[in-house]
């Protein structure tokens, strides 16, 4: 696939170095080059992109101020000389944080990470079907900078917090805990192995081995069936 991108930086130097970087990776397609986030957005408002690579010092109008103003299609990675501001690109879903200055290792590094984001968005995009044997076997999703890719075969309950999901697996004690909200991640899972069993849980069908007062057990973990749930719950573990 081909992912357009543009590049924001108050510093020119920054901008073509990165374009110089954009033009050895084959799937990038360059589509603007900004000085500030004033021109950004309004070329950006003309010809949109998918990836935004965004420095965050600027006067006047900031990269975290522009990136709260751009539509929600198009992604950002943030490019900075402060580390400070990891969190709060954290918190606009950044794909993810360059700090100057920037290496074309980790541009790229960056850029396949992005290339990861839009192949399983797009995936996840079509329209539904019938599954057949070509299930996807594993998922990715981003936890703490990074995209992980995780075995479905090992996946056995998820929980929903607000715009966080923690992903329980049979390979760790502690669970992974990724920025998305309930329907992203199960629209990303197999309807055939995964349901859901409360506005707050995911379970995996081949996982449950006890079932107690509309209660599934998960050793001294307790998953709540909710009661909007219960006859596509029952529907899905005694199919007719």
């Amino acid at each position: 696939m081909t992912i357009k991108c543009a590049i924001v930086d108050d510093e020119p130097l920054a901008v073509e170095l990165l374009a110089s970087y954009v033009e050895k990776i084959p799937f990038l397609e360059l589509c603007g080059k900004y000085n500030n986030a004033t021109d950004a957005l309004h070329g950006i408002g003309e010809q949109p992109v998918d990836l935004l690579f965004l420095d965050i010092q600027m006067p006047e109008l900031n990269g975290l101020e522009l990136s709260k103003m751009i539509p929600e299609s198009t992604r950002i990675v943030f490019t900075t000389a402060f580390n400070q501001y990891a969190v709060d690109g954290f918190r606009v879903n950044a794909l993810d944080y360059l700090l100057k200055p920037i290496s074309y290792a980790d541009f790229l590094d960056a850029c396949n990470k992005a290339l990861q984001w839009f192949q399983l968005t797009q995936q996840s995009e079509q329209p539904s079907a019938p599954r057949t044997e070509e299930e996807p076997t594993s998922i990715f999703v981003k936890s703490e900078y990074k995209l992980l890719q995780i075995n479905l075969d090992d996946i056995r309950y998820i929980e929903g917090l607000k715009d966080y999901v923690k992903i329980y697996t049979e390979q760790s004690p502690h669970p992974i805990l990724s920025l998305m909200n309930m329907k992203a991640i199960e629209q990303m899972l197999p309807a055939s192995r995964f349901i859901r069993v409360h506005r707050s849980f995911i379970v995996q069908k081949s996982k449950i081995r006890e079932i107690e007062r509309n209660r599934i057990v998960f050793g001294d973990v307790y998953i709540p069936i909710g009661d909007s749930y219960k006859q596509a719950f029952q529907d899905f573990i005694n199919p007719k």
